[in-house]
Parts: structure tokens; C-alpha cells; sequence
């Protein structure tokens, strides 16, 4: 099998992992569990009010699936005879382009563009404008909320009481400072306008949420910052969080007097469990990494090879990560001798990118994980391995890459190119390095969001 055999099947793979991840068909899946699709009332409580023939449906889809989740929503809820009375879908600025949510002759969906990774203007216009949609929603609606990865951004604005510009500082440097999302997310939605519990507190309706994980353990209350499930997070463990975390240097005084001013009981704690508004919420995860994974393993498994996937989650820091795969790589192609059949070895999750406070890199978690595996790679003057990291969503860090397909040859590649790898590796500049020597993985952005695959391929 030669090299540039083993990199098709890592790009066939990943696209397999992206299919097996179809926000649209996940939706479809879902909605057809859901009182949606039934009048008669259910027994449990979130269930009790289920939609009646004239109940008022609205939708509200934030995340970069928003678009096909939305638009799968409004396909189905029409196939059951189900009509929505209104809707506001936040997409990336980057899918404006893309084919519109709702069909002539009805428009009931307002789409906006928010900004991502760091909020901006159309973040904070797309948070107001679902303050002012919100109150429309009466007692006997249903709201159907669709969520995915990216929603915290593109919803991006700050609670009131706190400055805009210390709010989008305060991201900004969590964003920079490599710490884990869940422990961003922690202190992040508390001083967003519709994190933690606070879009479901907004509404005395019955709302069904219905979420597309892109964090750790898929857990609801860091998807998106949690708009529709409590926070368990007292005031007292935030602070140790942040102190566990040595976060605490990173909050803008304004966040800081925020915080210690909702400590006191002089501004509002988030909703927390047991309040009498998360009676009316059914919230579930309905597509994750692991669906990734599973689909590329299949994909695998039909092209003739063998399949190993990797129990543990990929965490940490990338270019650690990339280290660790390379090794496990290196450790296996030794392992298995002459195989007559190629090895795919797959992992999912999700690593991090601390950034220096000089740092002017360009690139992403998954271009860093490449990159420092390519070093391993070349070091150990490997023949016939293979390694791609890439975002399920296409877009890894301010870049146009998904993230890039390495063997034991791209470090040299890089070098006959001009540029220093090591050093790129340094200053987390991964992706020029990439460029060169054209090891960039490009797909566009796909519409789904559930994390990171890292595939290797150990041929002969």
C-alpha cells in the first residue's frame, strides 16, 4: 500500500466520520420520538402539554447546525401536519450563502448571521434579536429549541449588568488560554445573556431541546452554554473552579466585580436545579463524536481493514496529543510486521491550543496535533503511516482547513519549502507550515458539529 493509498483512506474516513454525523437526518431521527408527531397528551412532565392539532410550534435553532436542523424541523413538523408559527435560526456569517431554511411560499424563520469563534457586532444583534422574539411565546406553546456546537458565539453577549467589551475580553482570553471547555464553559455562560438556563427561564412554555454534543461526556449543561438545562455551579464552586484552574487571573475586572456581586445576592445566580421552570423542559443529546467514530469504523471495516478504536478521548494539549498518536502508530505498524491488510486506528474528542501572549501562529488544534506528529513521524523514519486530524465541522481555528494529513516525509516537505517546522511548531504557526507542503485537509464547512477525529492508517 503506498503512501498516497493511505492517505485517500484517511480522507475517505474522515468523510465517513462527517456523514455519520449528518445533523439533518439526526433531527429527523429525533423529532420522530418527540410529541411532535402525535396529538394525544403523555404521562410524564415535560410531556403533559404535548401539541395539540392548534398548539403554537416555534422554533429556535442557534449553532453551526443550525441550518439543516432547522431546516429538517420545519420538513417534518410539515409532513405531520404541524404548522410553526415562527422561528429564529443563528447560523455562521460563513453559511449566509448556503440554501435558505424555509421554502416559498412560507417564510417563518428569521435567519441571522452570528460571529466565531470570538463573538462580535452580529452576535450581539442575533442575542437581542431573540430577547425581542422570546416574549411571543405564550403558556400553551411549545418551543423546539435546536442546538449545536458554536451556539455560545454566535449568541455571543454579555448578562445585564456587564459591560460588552469585558464580556468579549473575558472570551477572548479563555479562548487563548488552552484551558478545557468545560471549565471555559463554566465560568463563560454564567455572564452570557442566554447561557445556563436562562432561554428556558425566559418562556413559560414546554420546551423541547434537542442537542448536537461538542464537548466532553455530552454534557447539556456545556453544549452551547446550557441555555435550556440549570446550572448546578454555586457561586462558592465557581471560585474554586477558578482557583483549581488558575483562571482567576484571566477576569476582566468588570467580570470579577459581576461575580462577586452575584455572590453577594446583590444580582441574580443562574437558574439552578429544582426550579419550577425546568419542569417544562425535555432536553437530549441526539448526535455526538461517538457517531463520528462509529461511522469511520464502518467505512473501515467495508474497504478491507482492519479497525482499532482508541478508548480514550483525545484531551489535553494538541501537539502532546499528536505526539502520543504518532507513538501508538509507530508502536502498532511495529507490532503487526507484513500485515496483508491495512490498520486504521481512530480517536475522537477534542484538544487545546494555549497561546502565548506573543503568540501570532495561525492554525488550529487539529494542524498543531498534525504537525507534532509529523515530527514523531520523521524522527522514526516511518514508511507507510499515516495520520489526519481534522474538525468534524471543517473548520479547525481561524483557518479555511479542517486540518491536515501527515506521514514521515511532510516534515522534510515543509523544510525543502523554506520553512523551519520546528520553529512553526513553536509559535503555533502550523498552518503555513502545512500549506507547503500541501498537507491541508479542506472540506468547507459541513453543517455539523461533534468534535475532532484523528485517523491513522498503518499500511504495509
Amino acid at each position: 500500500m503506498t503512501t498516497c493509498d493511505e492517505a485517500s483512506l484517511a480522507r475517505a474516513l474522515h468523510h465517513a466520520a462527517v456523514t455519520g454525523a449528518d445533523a439533518a437526518a439526526a433531527t429527523r431521527r429525533a423529532l420522530a420520538d418527540t410529541p411532535f408527531a402525535d396529538s394525544p397528551r403523555a404521562a410524564t412532565p415535560a410531556d403533559a402539554a404535548a401539541p395539540r392539532a392548534d398548539t403554537r410550534l416555534w422554533i429556535v435553532a442557534a449553532g453551526k447546525a443550525a441550518r439543516p436542523m432547522a431546516r429538517a424541523a420545519l420538513v417534518h413538523l410539515r409532513e405531520h401536519g404541524r404548522t410553526v408559527a415562527g422561528g429564529l435560526v443563528v447560523a455562521p456569517a460563513d453559511a449566509a450563502a448556503d440554501t435558505p431554511v424555509h421554502g416559498p411560499p412560507e417564510r417563518v424563520l428569521r435567519e441571522l448571521p452570528g460571529d466565531h469563534p470570538v463573538p462580535g457586532p452580529r452576535s450581539a444583534a442575533a442575542a437581542h434579536a431573540l430577547g425581542e422574539f422570546l416574549p411571543r411565546i405564550a403558556a400553551g406553546d411549545v418551543l423546539l429549541v435546536l442546538l449545536s456546537g458554536g451556539a455560545t458565539a454566535l449568541l455571543g453577549a454579555p448578562v445585564p449588568g456587564l459591560a460588552e467589551d469585558e464580556y468579549l475580553r473575558l472570551v477572548e482570553r479563555l479562548l487563548g488560554s488552552g484551558a478545557d471547555i468545560g471549565v471555559m464553559n463554566a465560568l463563560r455562560k454564567r455572564v452570557s445573556r442566554w447561557g445556563a438556563g436562562r432561554l428556558a427561564a425566559a418562556v413559560p412554555c414546554v420546551v423541547h431541546c434537542l442537542a448536537i454534543s461538542d464537548v466532553a461526556g455530552d454534557d447539556l449543561a456545556t453544549i452551547g452554554s446550557g441555555p435550556c438545562v440549570p446550572d448546578a455551579l454555586t457561586s462558592a464552586m465557581l471560585r474554586d473552579l477558578l482557583a483549581r484552574e488558575a483562571l482567576a487571573p484571566l477576569l476582566p475586572p468588570g467580570v470579577a466585580r459581576y461575580l462577586e456581586d452575584v455572590a453577594r445576592g446583590e444580582r441574580p445566580e443562574t437558574p439552578k436545579p429544582g426550579d419550577a421552570c425546568f419542569a417544562r423542559v425535555r432536553a437530549r443529546v441526539i448526535l455526538s463524536n461517538r457517531d463520528a467514530v462509529a461511522a469511520a469504523a464502518a467505512a473501515a471495516e467495508r474497504a478491507g481493514a482492519d479497525v482499532a478504536c482508541e478508548p480514550a478521548e483525545l484531551r489535553g494539549a494538541a501537539a502532546e496529543a499528536g505526539r502520543a498518536c504518532a507513538h501508538r502508530l509507530l508502536a502498532l505498524a511495529a507490532a503487526r510486521g507484513d500485515a496483508p491488510r491495512p490498520l486504521c486506528v481512530l480517536w475522537g474528542g477534542e484538544t487545546t491550543v494555549a497561546l502565548g501572549a506573543e503568540s501570532a501562529g495561525r492554525g488550529g488544534r487539529c494542524q498543531e496535533l498534525a504537525l507534532a506528529a509529523a515530527a514523531v513521524l520523521h524522527e522514526a523514519g516511518a514508511r507507510g503511516v499515516t495520520l489526519l486530524a481534522g474538525g468534524t465541522d471543517g473548520i479547525d481555528g481561524p483557518t479555511d482547513a479542517a486540518g491536515a494529513v501527515v506521514d514521515g516525509g511532510t516534515w522534510v516537505r515543509i523544510a525543502r519549502a523554506g520553512i523551519d517546522p520546528a520553529a512553526a511548531l513553536a509559535r503555533h504557526d502550523a498552518y503555513p507550515a502545512l500549506a507547503a507542503a500541501g498537507a491541508l485537509l479542506r472540506t468547507g464547512p459541513t453543517g455539523t458539529n461533534v468534535r475532532d477525529v484523528v485517523i491513522g492508517v498503518v499500511g504495509r
